[in-house]
């Protein structure tokens, strides 16, 4: 008898993806024992509307480079050919239908772990998928807790701090805008496929 899958998911525009999220999803898979992370970059993220992100091919294609050495990730296409909004609950849904016996983890940033209690059926979230929460080193988390703890949010919220997190798409975005370097920042293949592909450049 085989023993149940523990799956993480790590969700996010990935405008562009960087280290930071490459090291919070390893970090995650063996603090956690996860056997797999599935990448799982944003169709239409109602969170950013209006703030002009990327095309989704573009997005797809620089988390592939990006994740293709580790054979413990893979990256989904299930937001990105989903018709509509993106919503983290509708995914996690749809993923434990596929996955039914699996333990599933929504890896996020602590920074956004507030915003899930705006999220669509925020409350019915606990049922498909507990939280792992990266935290920069120093973040303090007694705020969030607070705020979980006075709504009674039915969701396992975990906190793993992960030191490369100082790393942000919006930085990145940035320094292409003002011609600067972004080496060291991401894998050498997508930081190639975002200059070939003239990515955040002025226009």
């Amino acid at each position: 008898m085989t023993k149940a899958q523990r799956i993480g998911i790590m969700g996010g525009t990935f405008d562009p993806i960087h280290f930071g999220h490459l090291v919070t999803a390893e970090h995650a898979r063996e603090a956690f024992k996860l056997d797999r992370v599935i990448f799982m970059p944003a169709g239409v993220p109602v969170m950013k509307k209006g703030r002009g992100v990327s095309d989704k091919e573009d997005r797809f294609h620089m988390v592939e480079l990006a994740t293709k050495q580790n054979p413990h990730f893979c990256v989904s296409r299930m937001e990105l050919d989903r018709p509509g909004d993106t919503y983290t609950y509708d995914t996690l849904k749809e993923l434990k239908g596929i996955y039914p016996d699996a333990k599933l983890f929504f890896i996020t940033g602590a920074d956004a772990i507030i915003d899930v209690l705006t999220w669509k059926n925020a409350e019915g979230i606990g049922k498909y998928a507990s939280f792992i929460a990266a935290t920069r080193p120093g973040y303090d988390i007694d705020e969030a807790e607070k705020k979980f703890k006075q709504v009674n949010f039915p969701v396992e919220i975990c906190y793993l701090e992960i030191p490369a997190l100082a790393i942000s798409s919006s930085y990145m975005r940035d320094r292409v805008r003002a011609g600067n370097s972004i080496r060291y920042l991401t894998d050498a293949k997508v930081a190639s496929y975002i200059h070939k592909h003239k990515l955040y450049r002025k226009h």
